[in-house]
């Protein structure tokens, strides 16, 4: 099990405000499959950041492609792998 930093720069404000329901309502139920660390805003509204937990890093891939925000282009998606400490 490894953890996988998605950052979420953001694209398209305007846009954001209409898919953030979605890409939140999407995280809920990762949260509840146990597949999200952590989540949350950077605070210069610069987008934000999703911990996923995943077997490698090509699931964490998959599970962050699939996020609303980035299949609707809202924000772009820079994924690494994460080594917490």
């Amino acid at each position: 099990m490894g953890y996988y930093a998605a950052l979420l720069h953001m694209v398209d404000p305007e846009k954001n405000k209409e898919v953030r329901p979605l890409h939140l309502e999407y995280l809920a139920g990762l949260e509840k499959e146990n597949k999200v660390f952590g989540k949350g805003p950077f605070a210069d509204g610069s987008g934000g950041m999703v911990v996923y937990v995943a077997d490698t890093y090509e699931e964490a891939l998959q599970l962050a492609e699939n996020d609303p925000a980035v299949t609707q282009k809202v924000r772009r998606l820079e994924l690494k792998e994460w080594l917490k400490n």
